[in-house]
């Protein structure tokens, strides 16, 4: 029996990881083998091994791929260096291109309110005022959009954890207080003030809200009578786009962005962005300054005389 084949087999049974799973290693494997030409594992260098990243570099695949790669060698050589006598990881030390910064896509503040404001004429049907309820809350509170599907009309002791049902409500509306408590990455939760226009819709939307198909407390509501998917909402959001002629692709993280970064430019103040968003880490919320900037750069070009050469 292989190497590859042996560790493999543990991953499967002793780590329990999914078929699919080790089915993705056992592809980097057999590039790593063709990379090579050959599967005399321990002959395989440090040297061996920067080539074959720049090689895969070259050959146009991302750094996240080379990266995730570089990590399933990793791992398959520090479990041959406890089979076979080795002289070192000959992966230990290699690392990925460096993946180019792309910064958040956002919509123009006109954009979003124009998006926002796109509601069909006359008297709108119980899905549409769910739809514009979903929407305004992604923008007014930069919720993620597992966040807003989690969310339960009022708090929720739902049961004993069994047959999927949480012991309580990962999320609530508090109307009274005009916020939600959400359950964000890391099991965190935080609290986060709803606005004036997002309240307004939520209401139209309780009102018509018809009792869940299975009973639960779920704000929203698929066209099935059960709590809606993230990606019921992102389905949505693209559709309702598309007919407000917004001119960029519109997703529900979109509007998480649009809301950092409205908020940034109109206060500055980071660490509250920080807080809204609930990134544990301030690094994370970092990368909207440089979308703040270029809202800054955006507004000189336009208004400065000499801003551009002629």
């Amino acid at each position: 029996m292989s190497w590859p084949t042996r560790y493999l087999g543990e991953l499967a049974t002793q780590r329990q990881l999914s078929p699919h799973t080790v089915a993705a290693y056992r592809r980097d494997l057999q590039e790593l083998a063709t990379l090579a030409g050959h599967e005399d594992w321990p002959r395989l260098t440090h040297h061996d091994i920067r080539r074959f990243a720049a090689k895969m570099h070259a050959g146009g695949q991302s750094a996240r791929s080379i990266a995730r790669k570089l990590s399933g060698w990793r791992g398959f050589y520090a479990w041959l260096s406890g089979q076979v006598a080795l002289s070192a990881n000959p992966v230990e030390g290699v690392r990925a291109p460096r993946r180019p910064k792309t910064l958040p896509k956002a919509l123009s503040v006109d954009d979003a309110v124009q998006l926002m404001e796109a509601h069909a004429k006359g008297h709108p049907e119980p899905a549409e005022l769910c739809d514009r309820a979903m929407f305004e809350l992604l923008y007014s509170s930069g919720l993620r959009v597992s966040e807003l599907a989690s969310l339960d009309m009022v708090y929720t002791e739902a049961g004993n954890g069994m047959h999927g049902k949480p012991a309580s409500s990962l999320g609530w509306l508090d109307l009274q207080a005009g916020d939600v408590v959400v359950t964000g990455k890391g099991g965190k939760m935080r609290r986060v003030p709803v606005g004036g226009p997002a309240r307004s819709a939520l209401i139209a939307w309780l009102a018509v809200r018809p009792v869940a198909r299975d009973g639960s407390a779920a704000l929203f509501l698929s066209s099935r009578g059960t709590r809606i998917t993230p990606r019921v909402v992102q389905t949505r959001l693209k559709a309702h786009a598309l007919r407000a002629g917004t001119p960029v692709h519109v997703h529900p993280h979109v509007l998480r962005h649009s809301f950092a970064s409205h908020v940034l430019q109109s206060s500055g103040d980071l660490r509250a962005v920080q807080e809204l968003l609930g990134h544990a880490s301030i690094t994370s919320t970092q990368v909207y300054t440089a979308l703040d900037f270029q809202h800054l750069a955006a507004v000189y070009d336009k208004a400065h005389p000499r801003a551009k050469s002629k």
